[in-house]
């Protein structure tokens, strides 16, 4: 039997970039949402916000480019599109808070069928000391997107009937992307949207923690020539 296709960090990043719509605002999270930057459409204009402080932030820099005081929410060096500005971070939680985002992208350890989210503990090796400004995102975005593996590193599900985590947010996830599947939350439960090539219903129900119901068709993930992820048609 052949393996279901397993998307890299890279590759959901490119699932997510293609679902932002013409003219959104959108905040880039840390870690895997701050690479959705490097894959939106050429032929669309978004206005990418970061937390601490840009408004109108472009793809990852390379080589001369590189600004050490010009970087992501996960320190990493990016570049600015032509009308950008900076901001201090009262304005820039402002943003956030105000309601003026349409999207936030966030990762998660965790995310509950009624849509919770939690992205932070304290106990964990690799996680955030601190609830950062993911909390004030979360509820001031006219939409939430989260990515993340399907499973942790033991094959546990990440997406659960209800969060074991203390909670970013209540109720405020829109849509997960994750390695193998794109599920929407809608009506306090999981509906599959897509899922990768090679995966079946079950095997993706064994591994996720509440029911995932199926409205009309399920697309399928595939990977292109050049190894970029896409819907298949």
């Amino acid at each position: 039997m052949t393996e279901p296709l397993s998307l890299n960090r890279q590759q959901i990043a490119q699932l997510v970039a293609r679902d932002i719509p013409e003219g959104a605002a959108v905040n880039l999270g840390i870690g895997m949402p701050t690479l959705v930057s490097d894959y939106l459409p050429d032929d669309r204009e978004i206005l990418l916000h970061s937390e601490n402080g840009i408004l109108g932030m472009g793809p990852a820099a390379t080589g001369d480019a590189v600004d050490p005081d010009l970087i992501n929410a996960s320190r990493v060096a990016v570049t600015l599109i032509p009308g950008a500005s900076i901001t201090e971070h009262t304005i820039s939680f402002a943003m956030m808070r105000g309601g003026h985002l349409d999207y936030s992208i966030l990762g998660g350890f965790q995310v509950a069928a009624n849509g919770d989210l939690a992205n932070w503990m304290t106990d964990a090796p690799d996680a955030i000391p601190a609830i950062g400004g993911a909390m004030d995102l979360a509820v001031g975005a006219r939409n939430v997107l989260v990515m993340m593996e399907h499973t942790t590193k033991s094959g546990e599900p990440k997406l659960l009937e209800a969060c074991a985590y203390p909670l970013t947010a209540a109720g405020v996830v829109d849509t997960v992307y994750t390695n193998w599947a794109i599920v929407d939350v809608k009506n306090g439960r999981f509906v599959l949207r897509s899922m990768v090539a090679g995966m079946t219903l079950d095997a993706l129900q064994r591994s996720t923690g509440a029911r995932l119901w199926v409205e009309g068709g399920v697309e399928t993930i595939v990977l292109d020539a050049s190894g970029r992820a896409c819907i298949q048609s």
